[in-house]
């Protein structure tokens, strides 16, 4: 993908022209729906199509591109993340105030996760991402290309400006051991 080609529609989008808001859609829908069908739990999975979640959160975004100034192809990218992960928390508030029906034989066994598990794991996840908020900008772009968007090190290269897929390596890991860290200091905090 081609961070200059991705300026330019955006450029064009800014400036109200339809084909280039498809356009912008059709390049950074699919990472996105792989990334929040990863994101979205199981059990909240019934809620409505995960790729309609994310061409919601997309369209959404899109729309309102005015206000977006273009860097680098990183940060458009956590900029959608955002939006997204905005829309995935919406779909989860809303799940939480319908009561479930569930239709049980009183002898099957309960497959759901456990309190502890899922406390657990929710906990992580909001370490990671308090931790992640605390990361200077182009570390945050990195770490969401790499670790949430399954990119390489060259896409990475590419996508904050860095002169090689080396580079880039370094810099995601670098970016990750300061993740690591922030997430350990948090370990224990509410």
């Amino acid at each position: 993908m081609d961070p200059e080609s991705s300026r330019e529609l955006i450029r064009r989008a800014q400036a109200g022209e339809t084909e280039a808001l498809n356009d912008l859609l059709a390049r950074y829908l699919p990472r996105l729906r792989q990334w929040a069908s990863r994101r979205l739990p199981s059990h909240a999975r019934d809620l409505g199509d995960t790729d309609d979640l994310v061409q919601r959160a997309l369209v959404r975004t899109l729309n309102n591109l005015s206000t977006f100034v273009y860097r680098a192809d990183g940060a458009f990218y956590a900029y959608l993340r955002q939006a997204v992960m905005n829309q995935l928390r919406d779909e989860l508030r809303r799940a939480a105030r319908r009561p479930e029906h569930k239709d049980l034989a009183e002898s099957a066994p309960d497959a759901s996760v456990s309190p502890l598990d899922a406390a657990i794991g929710r906990e992580a996840v909001e370490r990671y991402e308090r931790a992640l908020e605390q990361l200077s900008e182009a570390d945050r772009e990195a770490v969401i290309l790499r670790v949430e968007f399954g990119f390489s090190f060259q896409e990475i290269a590419d996508a904050i400006g860095r002169p090689s897929a080396d580079a880039a390596r370094m810099a995601v890991g670098r970016a990750l051991e300061t993740l690591a860290g922030l997430m350990a200091e948090t370990e224990h905090v509410p």
